[in-house]
C-alpha cells in the first residue's frame, strides 16, 4: 500500500476509540470532558479529558490532525531537508494519573507525520510509544511490562525491542536530576519497518499492547491499601513528571511551537504536584527502593528477582 494519510486518520481514531472505550469499561465514575477544536492554520483534534473517577484521578485520551505551512523546529531537528516544509501531523496520546499511589502513571501515543522535502517529494515517518511511571513499583510488573514489549516487538523484528528500550530509556531521562522518569517501555521515531502498511500496523499494535498491558496493571493493583504518606509522595514523584513535559518532551514542544491547543497539550500534567525542598527517602523505606532499584535504566527480563 502506498502512504495515505486519510487511512492513517481512520485507523488512529479507531484506537482512539478503543481506549475509551476499555477505560470507561473498568471506571464508570468518570467525569468525561469532550471538546472538538479547530486549528486556525488547518486540521484540529477531539480531546476527551477525564477526572474524578473511582480509580483514576486524571486521564486523557487525545486525538489530533493538523496542517501547516512550516514545520515546527523540534520536527524537524533531525531532517533539515525538511526545513520550511509543510506538513500535517495526526496523533493519538494518552495519559493516565491514578489516584492510588500503588498503581504507577502511564503515557502512550502513536504519531504521524507527512511533508514535503527539498526535492517536493512526499517524507513520511511514524513515531510513538509507551511508558510507565511506578511511585511503589512491583518488579514483577515492570518485568510484565516490558516483557509485553518486547513481544510486541519480536513479532516484527527481533532487534527492535532491545533498540526501542534503549531509545525510551534515552529520551525519559531527566539530565538536571540524574535519574529517569520512570522504568521506560519502547520509544521510537523516523519510524519506517518495511513499508507504509507494516509500519502502520505496528503502530495500532502499540496502542493496542498499552491498553492491554496497563489495565491489567491497574486492575491488580487498584484495591491495595495506601496511606496519607504515601499520597504525598506520590505528589513529590509527580513533579518529576511535570519537570519532564515542559523541559523535554519534544511532544508538548511541538504542540506549543506549532499553534496547537494548549488546553490538550498540557492535559498531560497531573492534578497535583508538590515540590518539597532537598527531600529524601528515609534508609530502608519504601520510598528508597525506588530510587535506589528503579529510577536508572536496567535490563528488566534479566533482572534477578
Amino acid at each position: 500500500m502506498e502512504m495515505n494519510a486519510d487511512y492513517v486518520r481512520s485507523k488512529f481514531l479507531s484506537g482512539h476509540k478503543k481506549v475509551i472505550k476499555s477505560l470507561l469499561k473498568i471506571d464508570g465514575n468518570l467525569i468525561e470532558e469532550i471538546d472538538s477544536w479547530d486549528r486556525q492554520e488547518g486540521g484540529g483534534g477531539e480531546t476527551f479529558a477525564y477526572s474524578k473517577g473511582r480509580f483514576l484521578e486524571k486521564g486523557g485520551i487525545n486525538f489530533s490532525d493538523v496542517k501547516g505551512g512550516r514545520l515546527p523546529p523540534s520536527a524537524q531537528s533531525e531532517r533539515p531537508d525538511l526545513t520550511g516544509s509543510p506538513f500535517r501531523a495526526m496523533g493519538v496520546s494518552v495519559v493516565f494519573h491514578p489516584i492510588n499511589p500503588f498503581v504507577p502513571t502511564a503515557h502512550a501515543n502513536i504519531r504521524f507525520f507527512t511533508a514535503k522535502n527539498q526535492k517536493r517529494e512526499n517524507v513520511w515517518w511514524f513515531g510513538g510509544g509507551f511508558d510507565l511511571t511506578p511511585y511503589y513499583p512491583f518488579m514483577e510488573d515492570v518485568i510484565f511490562w516490558h516483557q509485553q514489549a518486547k513481544d510486541l516487538c519480536d513479532s516484527y523484528g527481533k532487534s527492535l525491542y532491545s533498540a526501542f528500550k534503549k531509545q525510551c530509556d534515552q529520551y525519559f531521562y531527566l539530565p538536571h536530576r540524574k535519574e529517569s522518569r520512570g522504568v521506560g517501555g519502547i520509544f521510537f521515531d523516523d519510524l519506517c519497518i518495511e513499508d507504509f502498511e507494516t509500519s502502520l500496523a505496528f503502530c495500532e499494535d502499540v496502542m493496542t499492547t498499552f491498553e492491554d498491558s496497563y489495565f491489567t496493571l491497574l486492575e491488580k493493583r487498584k484495591d491495595t491499601p495506601y496511606t496519607e504518606k504515601e499520597k504525598e509522595f506520590q505528589g513529590y514523584r509527580r513533579g518529576r513528571y511535570v519537570e519532564f513535559n515542559l523541559v523535554y518532551d519534544r511532544g508538548t514542544h511541538f504542540g506549543l511551537q506549532s499553534g496547537g491547543r494548549t488546553e490538550s497539550i498540557l492535559m498531560s500534567m497531573p492534578p497535583s504536584a508538590n515540590w518539597g525542598y532537598q527531600w529524601t527517602p528515609l534508609p530502608g523505606s519504601k520510598e528508597e527502593e525506588l530510587y535506589k532499584n528503579f529510577l536508572s535504566p536496567m535490563d528488566w527480563l534479566n533482572v534477578e528477582t
